[in-house]
C-alpha cells in the first residue's frame, strides 16, 4: 500500500522523488552506530522507534522532559550521545523541549526536510542518525536558534552544574543553513 501511495505521489508531484524514496530507505550510511530495523526495534520503545527511526513526532506537551528543570545532560535515547545541556534549555511555549544550542555542534546533524510541504531544517543525532526534531531561527538572542526536540528521542542524565558548564555552546545563527 505504501508503494502505491508513493507512485501516486510521484505521478502527481515528480519533484517528490528524492524525499519519498529517502523516507522509505532502511540504510544507515555514514553513521558510526548502525543497526538493522530489527535491532533498533529490540532496543527502543515503540514511541522511540517511531520518532528516532521513522522521523515521527510526539504529541506536544506529552514529554516528561518538557518540565525537567534539574541540572544535567540530555542524551540520545538510541546511542547515548550527549546532545543538549540543561544550561541551554528554555521554555519556548511550543510543547516540546527547546534548546538554543547543542552541547557540541558535531553531535547533531541537520538536513533539509520537505515532508510537510514546507522547507524546514531537521535535526538528527550525528552518531546514529536518529531523528530528534527541527531547528528554527526564532530562538533567544544568544544564538537566535530554537532546537525543538522530541522528548522521547532523548534521555536525561542528572549532572552537577559545574560539570556541564564546561560544555559551552559555540553555535551561532549563521552556522545553520535552511
Amino acid at each position: 500500500m505504501k508503494y502505491r501511495f508513493t507512485w501516486i505521489l510521484l505521478t502527481i508531484f515528480p519533484g517528490c522523488i528524492p524525499f519519498t524514496l529517502a523516507a522509505e530507505s532502511d540504510e544507515q550510511e555514514g553513521f558510526r552506530v548502525s543497526k538493522t530495523k530489527e535491532e533498533w526495534k529490540s532496543v527502543l520503545t515503540p514511541g522511540q522507534y517511531r520518532v528516532l527511526r521513522e522521523e515521527g513526532t510526539e504529541h506536544p506537551h506529552t514529554s516528561a522532559l518538557l518540565h525537567e528543570k534539574r541540572d544535567g545532560i540530555f542524551i540520545c535515547a538510541a546511542c547515548k550521545t550527549p546532545l543538549f545541556s540543561s544550561l541551554t534549555k528554555y521554555k519556548s511555549g511550543t510543547g516540546w523541549p527547546s534548546y538554543y544550542a547543542p552541547i557540541n555542534q558535531t553531535n547533531v546533524g541537520t538536513k533539509v526536510d520537505r515532508q510537510m510541504w514546507s522547507k524546514r531544517t531537521e535535526v538528527h543525532c550525528a552518531v546514529c542518525g536518529g531523528h530528534l526534531g527541527h531547528v528554527f531561527r526564532d530562538g533567544p538572542k544568544s544564538t537566535g536558534l530554537r532546537y525543538c526536540i522530541n522528548g522521547v528521542a532523548m534521555k536525561f542524565t542528572p549532572k552537577p552544574k559545574n560539570e556541564i558548564e564546561q560544555a559551552v555552546p559555540t553555535v551561532r545563527r549563521k552556522d545553520i543553513k535552511n
